[in-house]
């Protein structure tokens, strides 16, 4: 069985999705610490040309603090209503705006009680259903109780956990995590890298690794599912 862990990022880029496509179980690890400045809360989108970043703002909390214990600032709605604004402006005249709009607005259509992690879940949930992913998503606040190890060792007990003998990780943790420390424990390692992928975002240059929306935007359900296949195990 192969499993993947990630962090539960907002509106991730399109590897993030292939990397759940490609696994039997995957989980969004709400149980990390939060780092400022990553992509737990932000992302980017097109906006003139150019990759342009957005945020929601999150509520203060401790520098220590997992990703689900930062929760979602007061003024979640009036973010929410001013990025669906952006992304209008922006795609309106995107081939599929009309069918990717009401999937964002649903998103951001939440409890602004809740904390980022949560939120992210939800969003990620939501969008797999649209593209036809239909790999199991789990948190890992809701099933693994805290565990005092530390990186390849805590993935390697998670995996465990869940009956895995296959781990797939990201193409960035490839110098973290040791093919040979992974075998030595009955788990299989491999890592994903996203193939070299262009489509057309209106008559411009191609500006990668952008948020998924902008994937969806141009890109048909169709065309979507096999950008979701276009990648290298390693």
């Amino acid at each position: 069985m192969r499993v993947a862990i990630m962090q539960p990022y907002l509106f991730p880029y399109l590897g993030y999705f292939q990397l759940i496509n490609c696994v039997d179980k995957y989980v969004l690890d709400d149980t990390v610490q939060f780092i400022k400045g990553g992509w737990i809360n932000r992302n980017r989108l097109l906006i003139n040309n150019e990759a342009v970043r957005f945020t929601l703002s999150l509520k203060k909390g401790s520098a220590r603090s997992n990703i689900n214990e930062r929760y979602l600032s007061n003024r979640f709605k009036e973010e929410s209503n001013r990025l669906l604004k952006t992304i209008e402006i922006n795609y309106k005249k995107a081939p599929y705006f009309l069918k990717v709009m009401p999937l964002i607005c649903e998103i951001l259509d939440y409890d602004n009680n809740s904390d980022i992690g949560s939120f992210n879940y939800n969003s990620i949930q939501k969008i797999c259903t649209y593209m036809g992913i239909k790999t199991p998503l789990l948190k890992a606040s809701d099933i693994f109780d805290d565990m005092n190890l530390k990186c390849q060792d805590m993935v390697i007990e998670m995996v465990k956990i869940l009956n895995g003998n296959v781990y797939i990780n990201a193409i960035g943790g490839i110098e973290i995590y040791s093919k040979k420390y992974f075998k030595e424990r009955a788990i299989d390692l491999y890592f994903i890298k996203t193939n070299n992928i262009e489509y057309k975002q209106y008559n411009n240059k191609f500006i990668p690794n952008l948020s998924i929306v902008d994937v969806l935007m141009f890109n048909s359900k169709e065309q979507v599912k096999e950008l979701l296949n276009q990648y290298t195990l390693i």
